[in-house]
């Protein structure tokens, strides 16, 4: 099963193109789904689904609209009753102890991100199912996304280190932390609940980091929305996930007399030589500007099949050929890890990368963004003796511990 996730700045095309992509796999006979993450839900408007959202068309479950094509929006709020009630219902006990007013203690309950959370379990609801040979994702601009897929391994991180510690100390000391607190102790339901929301989103981070699954960037020929997309493959290599081509969308057709438009198609071919040279090794699609808006599944199809028609060797639908972004290579007592991080040398300066290590977590900061990787056993009982930048990756060398008796 093939998934496709399409981001970028806001108002680039995302939308459109991830629809466009969606149909083209359907028209191929793949039985394909796409899915919208986006809060602001342009799905419905892309296929020309009029008052979609008001009447109901797109709803929380897949809805056809043609042949090996459906089309859901994630209804978060479901999804939230579904997976967080249980705890929910513990802290809107402990608000309603201390006096919080009920509506108010409702709001105070909502876990920070949560529709970022829940998008990321109905994704993995969708892949599981074993329905579909494509699942598209049109996500929420760059920055949503990033905190989107950052969002398993930080969550897991946290409910794999402290949520024992503390199930166990409320466990044993229970009675005498609720008369001393005097608020209710959560009991094993609520940290059941916590641990299948661990156990969910580490499945969803198996699916993304997979062969099967990618990232493709979708950008306008313009050098802000061009340094965000620098950025976004730089950080979406930084959390393990594989950037597999770029669209540059909605550019000028040569030809015309006019000034004005002669003038934006030499801007706009100046940045798409930069587009190319930033993102070497990958793909770039060029989707040009239509006579009219696409709406429709035939319009979109064919924004899509025109845009891909000139990737080469490229198949836009076929599992991506690159290597993983994470890698270790082991000579001996030495072990080597890699980790893609495209663009240091042209636009992330080495003095932004930083390292650091606590027991079997390796902290790797690049610019804002920080990854808290943990180590699998054998590396966690190595010891770092280098690390460099060198050819675009971030190389950590690990060399096993040596004891007294080997040392002489």
């Amino acid at each position: 099963m093939r998934i496709l996730l399409f981001t970028g700045k806001g108002g680039v095309g995302k939308s459109t193109v991830s629809a466009g992509t969606a149909a083209m796999s359907a028209a191929h006979g793949l039985r394909t789904l796409v899915l919208s993450t986006d809060a602001a839900h342009s799905l419905a408007d892309a296929f020309g689904l009029s008052n979609g959202r008001s009447e109901g068309v797109l709803g929380s479950e897949p809805v056809q609209v043609t042949e090996h094509l459906y089309v859901q929006h994630v209804d978060t709020q479901r999804r939230f009753e579904q997976s967080w009630a249980e705890v929910q219902g513990y802290l809107l006990s402990v608000l309603d102890t201390i006096g919080v007013d009920r509506i108010a203690a409702e709001e105070l309950t909502i876990l920070p991100g949560a529709e970022e959370v829940f998008a990321l379990l109905e994704l993995r609801r969708m892949a599981l199912s074993g329905e579909w040979d494509t699942i598209v994702v049109d996500c929420a601009p760059t920055a949503e996304t990033l905190r989107l897929l950052a969002l398993p391994e930080a969550l897991g991180w946290y409910l794999e280190r402290i949520l024992p510690v503390q199930r166990k100390m409320v466990k044993a000391l229970k009675p005498v932390l609720t008369k001393a607190a005097g608020v209710p102790m959560p009991g094993d339901s609520v940290f059941d609940a916590l641990v299948r929301l661990h156990d969910e989103l580490a499945e969803v981070r198996v699916l993304l980091s997979g062969p099967e699954a990618s990232v493709r960037i979708v950008l306008t020929p313009e050098r802000v929305v061009l340094a965000e997309a620098r950025r976004s493959w730089t950080t979406l290599s930084l959390y393990g996930y594989r950037v597999d081509g770029v669209v540059a969308n909605r550019i000028f057709p040569a030809g015309g007399s006019d000034d004005w438009r002669a003038g934006w198609v030499k801007a706009q071919d100046d940045v798409l030589a930069d587009v190319e040279a930033s993102f070497d090794g990958l793909p770039v699609w060029r989707s040009s500007y239509r006579p009219t808006e696409p709406v429709g599944v035939e319009d979109l199809r064919e924004v899509a099949e025109a845009a891909y028609a000139g990737s080469g060797r490229f198949d836009p639908l076929a599992v991506p050929e690159s290597a993983a972004p994470f890698r270790t290579e082991t000579d001996g007592a030495t072990t080597v890890v890699h980790l893609a991080l495209p663009g240091l040398a042209q636009w992330v300066g080495r003095e932004q990368v930083q390292l650091g290590r606590n027991g079997a977590d390796l902290a790797i900061t690049v610019g804002a963004y920080r990854r808290l990787l943990t180590l699998p056993a054998a590396l966690a009982r190595m010891d770092v003796s280098g690390a460099r930048v060198e050819g675009g990756e971030l190389r950590v060398t690990f060399s096993r511990q040596t004891t007294n008796t080997e040392s002489e």
